[in-house]
């Protein structure tokens, strides 16, 4: 292929996926107000459309035309530029996940990922660790207290977090000897070779960690209605809240993407198309994250804390441990 049809496939493929995430992530709104709704026996969205299915375009339309607020006081540069900086990590995250295996369109043998990085990994967690930055300068421009408090707990909250985070992975690394996202897919391609059964334990603190790390209950103090307001985005309204909201969204696509990548065998399945796989397995994920929120309650802010350095860190290093004597002596 030439250099400007390459350029071309790849614009498209970006094109696709953009589009892919943000009408996830509208959705997810959706899947997560039905699903919640049946936990609390309510109905859910049900009037916009055939079960409530045209919900998250209204939602979007009274979004954009809401008046967009902003107070006396706030940094105004610092203040605009916040949302951007959570929604656009959230998004580049994307680009190194392998959706499905190669397919020939219209003469083309295209790739299923935007970009197959031999260190994609390490790409995915840099992208999105980034994304507490703009949740931390969003608390701090507006000049509101609970803004403030809420930035505050995110950026404790991310670094207590971070750390088990990362480690939660490294077994898998170990066990795979590779930082591409592609090559683990590959090395999952029976059920019994996923690597939720070789590291059980380093799946369980993933999905903790990522669920801290996304600020969803029970660890979403830095929200925290009850005491916060709405925390770091306690002063924000139309689009520049709606940035935080689909940011939030995407990030949750995120983390279910790269555990059904590292864990869930990727796009790997039997008769059907690889993409529908791959859809059905974070779309599992997905719920499971809304079942959590629906069923415990929020932890206090020491409990948070405690929980991240003295059992997660810990857990985590002892998996570390156990997996590079088990494979690497």
């Amino acid at each position: 292929m030439s250099y400007t049809e390459i350029m071309l496939i790849s614009s498209i493929k970006v094109i696709v996926v953009v589009l892919a995430v943000l009408t996830g992530c509208a959705y997810s709104t959706w899947l997560e107000r039905k699903l919640v709704g049946h936990f609390q026996h309510r109905i859910g969205p049900n009037v916009a459309g055939p079960f409530g299915l045209l919900q998250p375009i209204a939602d979007a339309i009274k979004l954009v035309f809401k008046e967009d607020i902003v107070p006396n006081n706030v940094e105004r540069i610092t203040y605009a530029l916040a949302p951007i900086v959570v929604f656009i990590p959230a998004l580049l995250s994307f680009a190194v996940v392998p959706f499905g295996d190669k397919v020939t369109m219209f003469g083309y043998q295209i790739d299923m990922v935007i970009s197959d990085l031999d260190i994609g990994v390490l790409f995915v967690f840099a992208v999105t660790s980034l994304g507490v930055y703009g949740i931390v300068l969003a608390g701090w421009s507006s000049g509101s207290k609970y803004s403030l408090l809420g930035g505050v707990r995110s950026s404790a909250q991310m670094i207590s977090y971070e750390v088990a985070y990362g480690l939660s992975i490294i077994g898998v690394l170990v066990i795979a000897g590779t930082l591409s996202m592609k090559e683990l897919v590959a090395q999952q391609s029976s059920f019994f070779d996923w690597f939720i059964f070789r590291q059980p334990v380093g799946f369980v603190l993933y999905v903790i960690c990522a669920i801290a790390e996304t600020n969803r209950a029970p660890f979403d103090l830095p929200e925290a209605e009850s005491e916060l307001v709405a925390g770091y985005h306690t002063e924000y309204s139309s689009m520049r809240f709606a940035m935080f909201f689909i940011g939030e969204y995407a990030n949750m696509l995120a983390v279910s993407c790269v555990a059904t990548t590292i864990f869930l065998g990727g796009w790997q399945g039997p008769l059907l198309p690889p993409i529908i796989w791959f859809a059905i397995k974070v779309a599992l994920f997905m719920s499971f994250y809304i079942w959590l929120r629906a069923t415990l309650p929020r932890l206090r802010y020491d409990q948070l804390m405690n929980f991240g350095w003295k059992v997660l860190f810990p857990l985590a290093l002892l998996n570390v441990m156990v997996t590079a004597l088990i494979y690497r002596l």
